[in-house]
């Protein structure tokens, strides 16, 4: 089986349980799994380690998802990403391609696949040239305040919400659209990743967490409900 065929296969699998356990009411469906990304080139892609797991939890009590809270890693690289429908990359540092990743993540992606990237302060000059290796022909462009991911369950009329200060620049999201279908989600002077970790880390305030779940709890139900308006 092709990997576009596969990918295909296990994401309208995947797709159609979580479908149909909301239309029934129904608790009991497989787990759906997101992963974290694992990348070379002395990157911290280790970094937030609580982050994921926080906002699966998140998302199953105020979603009615049911995503697994054991997080697993998965190389930029390996045929396996086609396991998880949701993806993210955070980090502060270095990030590095190779051809053949890169070529991997663009075929997980272009056949429905979805990257969350979080800049975690220092990443931005970093990610850029990897992503255009992903889609040499594709910029990453900022999205309208009025585009869907700011709008499902949770309302952001004014985009991604401000989360840590870094150099006090505001937040911006940024896409990757292909073919009309938005493929890559970068949030930039924002740090959701940050701010979805244990109370403790970073001693966010609670309103602080509150709206990073709340926004990564939109993305959430962004890709898998494929809510659109």
């Amino acid at each position: 089986m092709s990997f576009k065929k596969s990918i295909l296969r296990k994401s309208i699998f995947t797709l159609s349980l979580l479908l149909l356990s909301i239309s029934l009411g129904s608790a009991y469906v497989p787990k759906l799994k997101i992963a974290l990304i694992k990348y070379s080139g002395g990157g911290d892609w280790y970094a937030n380690p609580t982050s994921l797991p926080n906002l699966a939890d998140f998302c199953n009590k105020q979603l009615g998802t049911n995503i697994s809270t054991d997080i697993p890693t998965v190389e930029v690289g390996s045929k396996e990403i086609v396991n998880y429908p949701f993806v993210h990359i955070t980090g502060h540092g270095n990030i590095v391609f190779s051809a053949e990743e890169a070529e991997n993540l663009r075929n997980y992606l272009v056949a429905g696949g979805f990257l969350h990237i979080s800049d975690n302060y220092g990443m931005d000059p970093f990610i850029r040239p990897q992503m255009k290796k992903v889609f040499p022909n594709l910029d990453f462009i900022e999205l309208p305040f009025s585009h869907p991911i700011y709008h499902q369950k949770y309302n952001f009329k004014k985009g991604l919400p401000k989360i840590h200060e870094h150099n006090d620049k505001i937040p911006q999201g940024f896409g990757i659209i292909y073919q009309g279908r938005l493929v890559c989600f970068y949030d930039y002077e924002c740090d959701l990743g940050d701010g979805w970790e244990d109370a403790d880390v970073h001693n966010d305030s609670k309103q602080k967490r509150i709206e990073a779940l709340q926004m990564g709890a939109n993305m959430i139900s962004y890709v898998f409900t494929l809510k659109e308006d």
